[in-house]
């Protein structure tokens, strides 16, 4: 297709003086309407086609659910119809549609069906949405409809021929494939393409008469009726067949039928005969299958039987094995394993043969039903080999298990009459030595003496260890017996009998040992007794001797000793008594009758006894209280020199703590003191009721005439004079130590304010400015809060002063005082400056780690973007090339952005270069290498965007040199393809018409070959290496123009015999398109509506006049051109042509009515109908 170029002529062009214009083509010239109202007719007709079609194929399918459309574009806008659709070509559940019927609800629809498609069947639906649908888009519905019947319809199509290796067949050329196959045999059939080889209806017969001859006498059929032949396949098929009639006669016999709306169409052929062959080839197979089914069952049937059979006497087997009920003898448990012998060798082993030819059996109707492709016979539950191998294994297990319970059952009975002969001879044993133990036990002869009743319980002991050791024995003959009894021995009531009289034998000894051993103890225990009398009248003896002692003690220690050794003495006393009692009360159990009827003395000599005791320790007792008294009175005499001594030294230690010059040396020890004096003060206090009390107790000694009653009056006097001289020390220490206190708290808050100012001191001389920006802005903080820590505690150094003020005559004129206050004063001036000068190195600090940080951002921008440059490669594909552009654009923009943030690093580098910093050099160095980073980043980005430009400027103008190349071999086409024209008027004319444009498009490619020339130039001189490779690319053009202009001079000279005609024609051309201007203008209805609208419009009126005055003589030389022309011409065209021509002559006369006039619309409808009637007849041509 050429390339139109529309461009206006000059008004004052004349005909004669230059003829037609090569920059102007007109796109309403009579060739290029009609071929647009046909491509045009054709477009719509298509779209018709395609539309009914659809239509068909929609409702075919609707139909199964009773449903159906009229109009395809509108039933589809709601998209409800669309998803009854998919559902049931595709056989899945789409999501339920919206009720509504608003658009929005239509778009919600559409939009679901479009989402399935695109991403549960991946269809891919360009430039495609659910509004086109919506608003019923011809096109697109079309589109879709198409793109639906491709994928479920037309996708899946095999021809049934193997692909060749590496090549994809598409489901198009399958379906092609397999009309061809099945129409190669009929003559005047040949399936070349889905438009122009339908045409003629043989090849929809032909497919039909290839799978039903039945139905169509294809011999009958003849090429020359391609509507009987349409016409009789679509109703066949539709009637016969069950396919629906898609196409229409009429639809198909057209030069050039609708590819898509023949393709749905043939697909339903496809998919019938494709089901039907199926269903022929099984039908086929189902007679062989049959036998085979039924010997297969005949088989199953009698493994089935088989297994019953077998299982269910291994389960009465199992039942008969699990019996454990043997004979409770010797000899009958020998019978049962005779018997079970008798069941393996007889009975078992035809069974184990039936087990193994069911297994044969099974396994021959799985490789039977496998070679018939069937799903293998799996017997009914609990009829499985499993099963069966489980029940023989548990069949085998019980068989194992009651030959182990037989085998053991006879090896117990052998036991149990071993046991039974063991039983008889150890209980013949047992009973002979417990009889002859009876007699020995019956003997009481133990003695009149302690020594000798020790020595007979020393030999009955060594009989009971004797007797009771022999239990065992006696036990393990009873184990006998038990084990018997548990073992269900055959005789055990004999075992037992004789048991019992062994244990009888046993208890009988065991109470006759028990009787002789308390008899013996009764009679060892009241020898005791009279042994520990004896020792107690002794211990008696002693105590008395040392109570009649006459030494009370000459001081109180001496009489505390002596009452603390009369106490233990007293307690020694009591616990005589009570072993005297306790000596006693066992004597007198002697004396009871216990049942025994046995007494180991006479009563009488017990009696005589525990008298002789008690009297002793009576007269014990009386010496004990006499002496205790003794001693008390002692005790009080002494005690009361002792106290008072006590108090006349408790009375001089707290004189002499009082009189320590002691004071302290700070406010904790001064409040440590105080504290001590007050717990002084109130022990002091305390003390005097204890001294009042000590004051009591020898007045009570002087009111009883106790013979030192002088020296105790002498006493009490001395201690009271030593009292009175203590409270009035404590007084005194007492106002002394309150004004030290106000003294060291003074002093103390001094020290808090030094205290404080030397931890601010350590924070405003701290060298420590932070690592990193955020930390010098954390630190200035806290220096804030150390500002306003300073000037808030200036009150605490007002303070300080106004408490030495308050302080005593003694400690407030004090050089001391005077001195402390000086020192805190100087102290706080000089953190204040020091403070002014650590938060300047903050603020200096933070300017440096803000370049610091500026700095390593730029260039860690700068390494990424010089690794993007280093990546970043120039290819030779125009489209990536304009990626590589835009990507380069950005990084400008980046690289603008990044240039403040270098200016700032500068910025703050001059900043802190005018003041004395001490990293000056290292600033300096650190400012130097980032500008030199970014100048060398700028040099190579200036680089490789010349590079780009340079590369995109070749490729673009090898691009344009390609086209413009295209172009003039297109033209080049076209000026050949006139050769085909004739030498009549309507080839002229055409003829005409092409070379009228052409030469407009020469003109145009010249103008192109000039630019093409230019941009040559400056590419070569900017880029000397491309010079080469461009210059071999222009010459190239330039051949093709040659043989252009070769071509197009050929054309012209063929075209001289009819010169004057195409001459004509072409003046004729011109003319009409300056009188459609001309017309125009003066068929205009504009009315003035002032005297200078009115003015304007007759000057323009009088210059379209005079356009067409000067127009009059090329028009009367175009008349006379045109007589000579049709001149002896009869053709029809030549007539035509003469009719029209001749009407321009009326022209000249309705321009005269129309300069008479007053523009009125009357006369100017008048000129426009004459001046355009013509132009519109001859446009035919």
């Amino acid at each position: 297709m050429t390339t139109d170029y529309i461009v206006q002529k000059h008004p004052n062009h004349s005909v004669q003086n230059g003829g037609i214009n090569p920059d102007e083509y007109d796109e309403n010239s009579t060739s290029r309407l009609f071929e647009r109202q046909r491509i045009k007719g054709l477009s719509d007709e298509r779209e018709a086609v395609q539309r009914k079609t659809f239509t068909k194929w929609v409702n075919s399918h609707l139909m199964r659910i009773r449903f159906g459309i009229r109009d395809l574009y509108i039933d589809l806008q709601d998209g409800r119809v669309l998803i009854k659709l998919l559902e049931i070509l595709s056989g899945d559940r789409l999501p339920r549609p919206s009720r509504g019927k608003m658009r929005i609800h239509c778009l919600e629809n559409v939009e679901k069906a479009l989402l399935f498609l695109r991403e549960e069947k991946r269809v891919h639906l360009e430039n495609m949405g659910a509004h086109d649908i919506v608003d019923g888009n011809p096109t697109l519905t079309l589109g879709l409809i198409w793109t639906i019947i491709l994928r479920f319809q037309i996708q899946d199509i095999d021809a049934g021929i193997p692909e060749e290796e590496g090549e994809r067949r598409s489901a198009k050329d399958a379906l092609l494939l397999w009309c061809q196959m099945k129409t190669a045999e009929y003559k005047n059939v040949q399936v070349k393409n889905f438009t122009t080889s339908w045409r003629d209806g043989l090849a929809f017969n032909a497919i039909i008469h290839k799978h039903r001859p039945d139905l169509i006498p294809y011999e009958q059929l003849s090429k020359a009726t391609p509507v009987h032949n349409l016409n009789n396949s679509f109703l066949t098929a539709e009637k016969k067949l069950g396919i629906d009639q898609l196409l229409e006669a009429q639809d198909v016999d057209v030069e050039d039928p609708d590819e898509k709306s023949i393709i749905t169409y043939v697909v339903s052929y496809y998919h019938y005969f494709s089901r039907i062959r199926s269903e022929t080839v099984a039908s086929k197979r189902i007679g062989k299958a049959i036998d085979f089914a039924t010997d297969t069952d005949r088989m199953v049937h009698q493994y089935d039987t088989l297994a019953s059979q077998l299982l269910q006497w291994i389960e009465r087997k199992i039942v008969v094995l699990n019996e454990r009920n043997f004979a409770n003898s010797l000899h009958g448990v020998q019978q049962d394993l005779i018997q079970f012998n008798v069941y393996r060798t007889n009975e078992k082993p035809p069974r184990f043969a039936e087990k193994g030819n069911l297994e044969m059996l099974l396994f021959a109707i799985h490789s039977r039903m496998r070679a018939n492709n069937q799903i293998p016979y799996t017997p009914e539950e609990g009829k499985l080999l499993s099963n069966i191998n489980n029940a023989w294994d548990n069949l085998e297990r019980c068989e194992h298990e009651r030959e182990l319970a037989i085998r053991e059952e006879l090896i117990r009975q052998e036991r149990l009459e071993q046991l039974a002969r063991r039983f008889d001879r150890k209980s013949a044993m047992r009973e002979t030595w417990l009889t002859e133990n009876q007699k020995l036990v019956r003997s009481d002869n133990f003695g009149s003496e302690l020594a000798h009743v020790e020595a007979a319980a020393k030999k009955h002991e060594a009989i009971e260890t004797d007797i009771f050791a022999y239990e065992e024995r006696v036990t393990a003959t009873v184990l006998v017996c038990d084990e018997l009894q548990a073992e269900n021995y055959h005789d055990i009531e004999r075992i037992k009998s004789r048991k019992d009289n062994v244990l009888y034998l046993w208890e009988v000894l065991l109470d006759m040992l028990k009787s002789r051993r308390f008899r013996l103890e009764k009679s060892l225990n009241l020898h005791r007794v009279f042994r520990d009398m004896n020792f107690i009248l002794d211990e008696m003896d002693e105590f008395k001797v040392r109570l009649l002692n006459e030494d009370y003690g000459n001081h109180l220690m001496s009489v505390e000793d002596l009452l603390q050794k009369h106490n233990l003495l007293e307690a020694d006393i009591a616990l005589e008594g009570e072993r005297v009692a306790n000596i006693a009360e066992q004597a007198e159990e002697y004396l009871k009758d216990d049942g025994s009827h046995y007494l180991p003395c006479e009563p009488q000599v017990i009696d005589d006894r525990v008298t002789h005791v008690h009297a002793a320790y009576a007269e014990l007792q009386k010496l004990a209280v006499e002496r205790r008294r003794l001693l008390e009175e002692s005790k009080k005499l002494w005690q009361f020199f002792w106290e008072m001594a006590e108090e006349e030294n408790w009375i001089k230690e707290k004189v002499q703590i009082i009189s320590a010059g002691d004071i302290g040396r700070d406010l904790t020890t001064v409040h440590f003191l105080i504290n001590k004096h007050r717990l002084l003060e109130d022990e002091i206090t305390a003390h005097a009721a204890e001294l009042e009390d000590q004051y009591g107790v020898g007045e009570d000694l002087i009111a009883n005439d106790h013979p030192g009653s002088p020296k105790i009056r002498d006493r009490i006097n001395e201690v009271r004079q030593m009292w009175s001289r203590l409270l009035e020390l404590a007084e005194l220490r007492r106002r002394r130590l309150q004004e030290v206190t106000d003294y060291f708290r003074f002093l103390a808050d001094c020290e808090d304010v030094d205290g404080w100012m030397e931890d601010v001191g350590r924070l405003v001389n701290s060298d420590d400015v932070g690592k990193d920006e955020s930390g010098v802005d954390s630190l200035l903080r806290k220096h804030g809060v150390v500002v306003e820590d300073l000037k808030h505690n200036r009150v605490a150094v007002d303070e300080l002063h106004a408490l030495a003020d308050q302080l005593g005559d003694t400690d407030r004129e004090a050089p001391a005082t005077r001195k402390r206050l000086s020192e805190v004063d100087r102290n706080y001036e000089d953190l204040l400056e020091r403070s002014r000068a650590r938060e300047q190195r903050l603020l200096d600090a933070k300017a440096l780690f803000r370049l610091y940080n500026e700095a390593d951002a730029v260039e860690s921008w700068i390494d990424g973007k010089e690794g993007f440059l280093e990546t970043l490669e120039v290819s030779e594909d125009i489209d990536e090339l304009e990626i590589v552009y835009h990507r380069f654009r950005t990084f400008e923009k980046e690289l603008d952005n990044n240039a403040d943030r270098v200016e700032t690093v500068n910025d703050l580098s001059r900043q802190l270069l005018n003041i004395p910093h001490p990293n000056s050099d290292e600033i300096e160095a650190r400012q130097q290498r980032l500008n030199d980073r970014w100048d060398k980043l700028k040099r190579n980005a200036d680089m490789k965007l010349k590079n780009i430009n340079a590369t995109y400027k070749f490729k673009s103008y090898i691009i344009e040199c390609t086209e413009t190349s295209s172009w003039i071999k297109e033209k080049t086409r076209i000026i050949k393809e006139t050769e085909d024209l004739g030498n009549d008027l309507s080839g002229v004319i055409a003829l005409q018409r092409r070379l009228t444009g052409m030469e407009r498009d020469v003109a145009s490619i010249q103008t192109k070959l000039d630019a093409l020339q230019k941009d040559a130039g400056q590419i070569g001189a900017e880029h000397p290496e491309l010079s080469e490779d461009i210059r071999h690319k222009f010459d190239d053009i330039t051949d093709t123009w040659i043989e252009l202009r070769a071509t197009l001079k050929d054309r012209d000279a063929a075209l001289g015999e009819s010169g004057n005609l195409q001459r004509f024609l072409r003046d004729l051309d011109d003319f009409q398109k300056w009188l459609t201007d001309t017309t125009t203008k003066v068929a205009s209805a504009d009315m003035p509506e002032n005297l200078q609208e009115a003015e304007e419009l007759l000057a323009s009126n009088i210059h379209i006049k005079e356009n067409i005055d000067g127009y009059a003589d090329d028009f009367d030389k175009m008349m006379d051109m045109g007589h000579k022309v049709t001149e002896g011409q009869d053709d029809t065209q030549y007539v035509f042509l003469k009719q029209d021509w001749m009407g321009w002559t009326r022209g000249g006369t309705i321009w005269a009515q129309c300069g008479t006039t007053d523009n009125s619309s009357s006369v100017n409808l008048t000129a426009t109908n004459c001046l355009f009637g013509t132009p519109n007849r001859l446009t035919c041509y």
